[in-house]
């Protein structure tokens, strides 16, 4: 059985079904696919910022991987008798595990936090202390959370929920107080985005514990179980690879702040032209 919501739900419609199929086929892609950009833009920023990076990529095909076990245990978790797939879809004897969920978040939400410290290009002695704090944190949020996510309980529910908002807001008052001190040495339009980075960020987590409180509000049910797989895929498509784009655009911004000369038309790998001006046209 699945157990959504705090109620075990036995059949999907035939859209309900096709909502969540088609979600998480969305995502797969999405998160593949910037991945992938990511990882093949890595010459259009300065070598300084290319960490940043690869940790944006690193984050997307890790969630790419979760997402196929998902998707690939969804379909095992529901079938219907009706042909083309236009019947309700009952549940087989697999359970559909949101586990995958917490076990991709375990290992995504402190890479998104590298992130942020990495493209900020810090010295040694000032990003150690940053991401040992926000790593920490963001793993007992996560591992906190889990207990109250597989039970059916409001009590316990909102017990292990409440221990962990605790590290959630620590991670708020290290984003928005301690990195913030470190930004007076960079660039104005980076200072900027960084900020709304920043907002962006808190936004999209908190679709994350609105999914979570949904049994404690009453809302449950199919079209529950329907809205929470969307609240959860798209929070991570735009958390993730969305995310991993702005921090690229910032990259960018610094690189083309640190070197006058580069720009949109820079290429690292441009062949280095020998000779002459005139054997050069010819």
């Amino acid at each position: 059985m699945i157990v959504a919501q705090g109620i075990q739900i036995p059949e999907l419609s035939s859209g309900q079904y096709d909502t969540v199929y088609n979600l998480f086929s969305l995502a797969v892609a999405s998160l593949f696919f910037t991945g992938l950009y990511l990882v093949l833009s890595q010459k259009r920023v300065l070598p300084r910022y290319r960490n940043a990076l690869i940790v944006s990529a690193t984050v997307c095909f890790i969630a790419t991987y979760h997402y196929l076990r998902i998707f690939d245990n969804f379909r095992d978790s529901y079938e219907t008798e009706a042909q083309g797939g236009a019947g309700v879809y009952t549940l087989t004897n697999i359970p559909f595990n949101e586990g995958y969920r917490y076990v991709d978040w375990f290992l995504t939400v402190p890479l998104l936090l590298v992130e942020v410290i990495a493209v900020l290009a810090l010295t040694r002695a000032a990003a150690k202390p940053l991401l040992f704090k926000l790593v920490v944190a963001s793993g007992l949020m996560i591992a906190l959370g889990y207990p109250g996510e597989i039970t059916t309980d409001t009590g316990p529910r909102l017990f292990w929920g409440t221990l962990s908002t605790l590290p959630f807001l620590y991670i708020l008052y290290v984003l928005f107080v301690e990195i913030n001190k470190s930004l007076d040495r960079q660039p104005p339009a980076v200072v900027k985005t960084l900020r709304k980075l920043f907002i962006l960020l808190v936004a999209l987590w908190g679709v994350y514990p609105i999914a979570y409180l949904m049994p404690v509000l009453g809302f449950d049910g199919a079209d529950a179980f329907v809205l929470r797989q969307f609240g959860y895929s798209v929070a991570d498509i735009l958390a993730k690879a969305m995310f991993g784009l702005i921090i690229f655009k910032i990259a960018r911004m610094k690189s083309m702040a640190d070197d006058p000369n580069f720009g949109d038309d820079h290429d690292f790998d441009a062949p280095i032209e020998t000779g002459s001006p005139a054997q050069a046209r010819s």
